[in-house]
């Protein structure tokens, strides 16, 4: 049996992750997500969490926001962070802009979360189509659903969502990242 370990960057990933990675993870590999109280204290606590792992069979993955950073600096500071950990075949996979950017790529999972099915027509408007290229997902959620709140949010969403209809071009890459991931794993390639 292998186990992947999220590091992740807030308590809302986790809601999504612990109801996405059982649409999409193998039968032979478990998981388990560690949400940390946001981007510096996921960062600090990389190198620390990865070298201390002793549990044979185990692959990391770490998620965060891009928000207004730069994609590559980004990227490279958390590679370089799993390199000093000792853990260099990390995953690692940004939200783009933030989480939200998922749900806004999943309408049908906000509309049913809400009881708002309206909702799911706003997904046929050009503004919603890529919901990575919106700056702020988070406040675009949040003039959809007036009661949005971030980890509540997150909970509901979460419970709705499906990997396979989802449009945000970051979530797709964290699934089939995964898909890779767990094949490389299994095959030995890792």
């Amino acid at each position: 049996m292998k186990h992947l370990v999220f590091l992740l960057e807030e308590p809302s990933a986790k809601n999504v992750l612990d109801h996405v990675l059982p649409q999409c993870l193998p039968d032979t590999v478990t998981y388990q997500c560690i949400p940390h109280e946001g981007k510096q204290d996921l960062e600090k606590s990389i190198p620390r969490k990865l070298r201390g792992w002793r549990q044979p069979g185990t692959y990391f993955v770490v998620i965060r926001d891009k928000d207004q950073s730069d994609f590559e600096t980004v990227i490279n500071r958390l590679s370089n962070l799993c390199h000093s950990g000792g853990r260099p075949e990390t995953l690692i996979r940004i939200a783009i802009h933030e989480l939200e950017s998922w749900f806004i790529g999943d309408l049908d999972a906000v509309a049913a979360a809400f009881g708002e099915p309206k909702i799911t027509k706003l997904k046929r408007t050009a503004k919603y189509r890529d919901p990575d290229s919106l700056a702020n997902a988070a406040d675009e959620l949040k003039q959809i659903i007036s009661k949005y709140q971030k980890l509540k949010g997150s909970r509901e969403i979460a419970a709705h969502m499906n990997v396979d209809r989802n449009t945000s071009p970051s979530f797709r890459d964290l699934i089939m990242g995964l898909s890779s991931f767990t094949d490389d794993i299994q095959e030995g390639r890792i």
